[in-house]
């Protein structure tokens, strides 16, 4: 057998054995695998995890992980017994918003591809005797859920790895990683270097002090859980045979932050309605690996009992039969939370060969082993990571008050009803652009992402809903549609497509790529042929080796050797500084390369509208005509005294330009638009304006209406691939591929009635069968109807109608061609 790399999995849990495991199943041989605690019990939270998978979650990745989980352990078996015990999924609702909720879940359920039903409180009874279905509304219920026999899993796992040649060694704390030329060379511990060409951290809550070895900072907060086991019930009695059996469904009561499970006679109970108890690493202390027992461990502290109480009362008041029993044993288990509660996979920037795979509960952990074992094996996780990226947060994520208190936020609200705009209220203001104080002044309504503040609307534009003529008036939104949202961006859609608008872009993502080398980067990075002259703008792709969609880009070409990046967000700037770092240190002298993120720096404004060029040109004497700045063309300007880089872009479909300056020089750019711009009505405008401008025009946004699971021509966008170009990545993936050939295609839905909503993430049905899910979707007021985006199988045809699944109820929409404005481009080229 072929040698392949070395291989050092740090941590022996259901993440680092699974890992191991599907290593071995793609030909990998050289696995050793490091636990600091016991093998037959590591102590860490797999130990002591309930075991509880309920699938369905907002993130398809997630699902799909918790999908392959439920399969692996169906299909890890030893004399005739598997690692899951598929007891199904009960997810109960005392209010109506709940149950409106877990109608919104069945539909991820739906687009996600699993099975799942809502029950009328009858049927909840019927499938689970013991509930007072005089408390509840209905259910949501999902067979394929269930248990997670997640100690046995790993037991079994290390047997089976061990006999294809993996080695384990226990009771051994890593002190360090070994490393050369930015690259993993071994893993330190107390007996030597184990050598290595590539080491992941699957260690679970002490991740971040293992990301500490390597100056890397690993976003997670360990923090204490809730879990109790009641004396015997007896209205169990004589239902389960074994001690820990089940056969009622695993049931989640989220109303109150508690969920259940049948331990034979005994109930096992989680609670997250208490405090939020952090834990400091460094005061767990060290521990004796030969004291570590089912009840002594270092991820299982002591029980506090006042914290628990609430949850024993609500928990008498859902399952009456407990009152007949009493708390028998408890104990707070430490988990790892996050700042977005999503788990963290993917390869240091610092250090290559180090790869992190960390705040991965039992739920999705054989999902995620095996999206691990893909991006080492293949280059490529075939679900998409974007959603769990470590690279994902901005710098100021990453700071220890910031992952402290977001964490612990994500805790309380673990069960809550959040929409999907739902804005922290806590930390904000952390980025601003310097056009806020402006912001405040008109009213700005903000919500924040990536730590920015971003005005979705304003207020001051309120007046403007009298002067709109009635055809622009929007429809009434549902509670939920509704929430988050105002008729005021209808206003500034209306002023964008009439008069003249600024948009504030400032947060989105910018770099500058420069040095000699640069242009040798982008080439072989992107899909277009960016070998143009300087004032050249260009949107293009990154694709991964299997011709996946890594993420959109605009590149202008300021100099010969100087570019600048409209990108998605810091995964972007991660991959750019690893390409930079590894051509410079790996090309000759005019290769070298540099990545600089200046978007904190920099500031930008979108002037879009049909009266854009009359605005500027009373404030520059520059050349703003058609002839002077041609469509994706740029240059340096002077307006109202600032220096600006001008872009002629827009992606709300209208004339106009991004206008870039220096931070300092914000506001006083700001200000002279706004005060010229006065004769011609201009206004302030917002997100919510945006985008729904932005999908009128049929544009893409990167995460939702394309990820690495889809191509450029299933998306619709082969325009931007030059195949005539001579290499880049994913090329050669692309080979023979066409839209016409595609088996699946990005279309555009709109709504049949004018007037229903939806928000994405719905199920689309076709011949009443769920054939795809909406990645977009808004109320276009342009065309005066609610536009959704979804990918479809290509069998369904322009013209056909389909259902898209809205809270339980079918909505009819008609497959459209797009974009559904201005599909000449007359508006943008004028």
């Amino acid at each position: 057998m072929a040698s392949t790399p070395r291989i050092v999995i740090i941590g022996a849990g259901i993440v680092g054995t699974n890992l191991a495991d599907e290593l071995v199943t793609r030909g990998w041989n050289n696995i050793t695998v490091l636990d600091q605690g016991p093998l037959n019990m590591p102590g860490g939270s797999t130990s002591h995890a309930p075991g509880l998978v309920f699938q369905t979650n907002p993130s398809k990745s997630m699902a799909l992980f918790a999908k392959y989980t439920v399969e692996k352990l169906l299909s890890l078996t030893e004399d005739g017994q598997s690692c899951f015990n598929q007891v199904g999924g009960l997810e109960v609702a005392t209010t109506e918003t709940r149950l409106a909720d877990l109608k919104r879940k069945l539909g991820y359920a739906q687009s996600w591809g699993i099975d799942g039903k809502i029950l009328s409180r009858e049927e909840c009874k019927a499938l689970y005797p013991l509930i007072n279905e005089e408390d509840i509304l209905g259910g949501l219920h999902v067979p394929t859920d269930g248990l997670a026999l997640a100690a046995r899993a790993v037991q079994l796992l290390i047997k089976r790895t061990e006999a294809a040649g993996v080695k384990y060694i226990g009771n051994t704390e890593v002190t360090g990683i070994e490393q050369s030329n930015r690259r993993v060379t071994g893993v330190e511990t107390a007996d030597g270097v184990i050598p290595a060409d590539i080491v992941v951290s699957c260690a679970g809550f002490w991740g971040a002090k293992v990301g500490e070895l390597i100056g890397m900072s690993v976003p997670l907060l360990p923090l204490a859980h809730q879990y109790v086991k009641t004396t015997p019930v007896p209205a169990q009695k004589g239902k389960n045979e074994l001690p820990n059996g089940a056969q009622l469904p695993i049931l989640r009561h989220q109303d109150q932050d508690l969920y259940y499970r049948e331990h034979g006679e005994r109930y096992g109970i989680g609670s997250y309605a208490h405090r939020p108890m952090p834990v400091d690493l460094d005061e767990l202390g060290s521990y004796e690996p030969s004291s570590i027992s089912e009840h002594n461990m270092p991820s299982r502290l002591d029980f506090t009992l006042e914290d628990f109480l609430p949850a024993w009362e609500a928990t008498k008041q859902i399952l009456p039969a407990l009152r007949e029993s009493e708390i028998e044993d408890g104990f707070n288990g430490i988990f790892s939370f996050t700042p977005d509660g999503g788990s963290l996979v993917g390869e240091s920037k610092e250090v290559d060969g180090f790869f992190v795979a960390e705040a991965v509960w039992v739920t999705h952990s054989a999902g995620i082993a095996r999206a691990v074992a893909e991006l080492l094996v293949d280059g490529k996780s075939k679900i998409d990571l974007g959603d769990c990226d470590i690279h994902r947060f901005e710098e100021v994520q990453l700071t220890p008050e910031y992952v402290s208190e977001t964490s612990q936020q994500n805790f309380v609200e673990i069960y809550d009803v959040l929409h999907p705009l739902q804005p922290k209220l806590s930390p904000r203001n952390l980025r601003v652009s310097p056009f806020h104080a402006r912001h405040k002044q008109l009213g700005g309504y903000f919500l924040e992402g990536a730590g920015w503040e971003r005005p979705y609307w304003f207020e001051a534009n309120a007046e403007l809903l009298k002067e709109m003529p009635d055809e622009w008036q929007p429809p009434a939104r549902d509670a939920w549609s509704g929430m988050f949202s105002s008729p005021i961006a209808a206003a500034e859609a209306w002023k964008t497509r009439t008069a003249v608008a600024m948009y504030d872009m400032t947060p989105l993502k910018r770099l500058e790529v420069s040095g000699p080398g640069a242009l040798k980067l982008l080439q072989e990075l992107t899909t277009g042929d960016l070998a143009k002259k300087p004032g050249a703008v260009t949107y293009t792709l990154l694709l991964d080796e299997a011709g996946g969609i890594r993420s959109d880009i605009t590149v202008a070409r300021l100099s010969e050797d100087t570019f600048q990046l409209g990108a998605n967000g810091n995964i972007d700037t991660a991959y750019f500084e690893r390409a930079a770092r590894h051509q410079t240190e790996n090309g000759s002298a005019g290769d070298w390369v540099q990545v600089r993120d200046t978007t904190g720096g920099t500031c930008c404004i979108g002037l879009w509208g049909p009266l854009a060029r009359d605005l500027i040109s009373t404030v520059s004497n520059d050349d703003f005509s058609n002839d002077g700045l041609k469509y994706f063309r740029a240059k340096k300007v002077t307006i109202g005294g600032v220096t600006v880089t001008a872009m002629r872009l827009s992606y709300v479909g209208e004339l106009g330009w991004e206008l870039y300056t220096s931070a300092d020089n914000g506001q006083r750019l700001w200000d002279a638009l706004w005060k010229a711009g006065q004769p011609f009505g201009v206004i302030a405008a917002g997100r919510a304006a945006f985008s729904s401008l932005r999908l009128e025009k049929g544009y893409r946004s990167w995460g939702s209406d394309m990820t690495t699971e889809h191509d450029p021509y299933e998306a619709g966008l082969g325009f931007a691939v030059k195949m005539a170009k001579e290499n880049f990545i994913g090329k050669a993936a692309l080979e023979g591929r066409s839209e016409e050939s595609s088996a699946r295609r990005l279309r555009c839905l709109t709504v049949d009635d004018g007037r229903s909503l939806v928000l994405g993430k719905e199920p689309v049905f076709y011949k009443d069968q769920a054939v795809g899910y909406v990645t977009s979707a808004a109320y276009g007021y342009t065309v005066r109807k609610p536009i959704a985006y979804a990918y479809l199988p290509a069998a369904v045809s322009l013209g056909d109608s389909v259902e898209i699944e809205y809270f339980g109820r079918r909505i009819q929409a008609t497959v459209t061609e797009d974009p559904l404005y201005d599909p000449t481009m007359s508006r943008l080229r004028g």
